[in-house]
């Protein structure tokens, strides 16, 4: 069995896989890693572990899984099953490796563009001769709400609501709109000109925000809630296998 933890940048998810099939998943806090995963593995035969950590997992907490169990840590250095033709790939994130990744065990020989709704929005464009060009990062959800209250004087911090109507009659319902048709309009946007452009075949949804947002979207998408994981899963396997 496999261990693998994605470490975001506001929890940390960990799943075991048996082969490529997930048996088990828990959403732990930073403060209580070690803890909590000590608890969670107990009744695991696991064998080997891959850690993906864009937030703070500090060392002494990587160390508790290394001193556990033979575990990659994630990096531009670790094998992938794609080619990797971003400019600068010692700054591409590991969470955006694993998403490629995944899209690459899934549909091999697909135009493909992978979109992560989380703390932030990214698009990743891989080709289907396998090569992985880029994309784009902008900024998620609550990160737009949070900018217009802290980055103003007077608007509200709101929680996350899709309005019926893309007109605000109200500076709350306003705001809503703003963000959030305003998200979704982006991504329809996006997705066209990739479409337009490169010919994609299969676009991925995924991340937090993904049930929110791809009952708004007009495009066809494919929803994958653990389409990260999957991708993690993967790279394990090729790597220690």
């Amino acid at each position: 069995m496999q261990l693998i933890i994605d470490v975001g940048n506001t929890r940390v998810k960990v799943a075991i896989f048996d082969d490529d099939t997930m048996v088990a998943k828990i959403v732990i806090t930073l403060t209580q890693f070690v803890e909590d995963l000590g608890v969670f593995v107990a009744d695991y035969p696991i064998k080997k572990a891959i850690i993906s950590s864009v937030g703070r997992l500090s060392r002494e907490q990587s160390r508790s899984v290394q001193l556990r169990f033979p575990t990659i840590l994630l990096s531009h250095k670790t094998p992938l099953p794609f080619v990797n033709d971003y400019g600068t790939p010692e700054t591409l994130g590991v969470d955006r490796m694993a998403l490629v990744a995944a899209f690459a065990k899934a549909y091999p020989g697909k135009n493909g563009l992978i979109i992560d709704a989380g703390t932030c929005i990214t698009y990743d464009f891989i080709n289907a001769e396998g090569h992985y060009k880029g994309g784009a990062i902008s900024p998620g959800i609550r990160l737009r709400y949070k900018a217009l209250h802290d980055l103003t004087a007077n608007l509200p911090l709101l929680d996350t609501f899709m309005p019926e109507s893309m007109i605000g009659d109200s500076t709350e319902t306003a705001i809503h709109s703003g963000v959030m048709v305003g998200v979704v309009k982006e991504i329809d946007g996006i997705i066209d000109q990739y479409r337009s452009d490169f010919n994609v075949d299969i676009v991925i949804l995924t991340g937090g925000d993904t049930e929110v947002l791809s009952k708004r979207l007009k495009n066809s998408i494919f929803a994958h809630s653990n389409f990260l994981m999957e991708g993690l899963n993967y790279i394990l396997r090729r790597t220690n296998d």
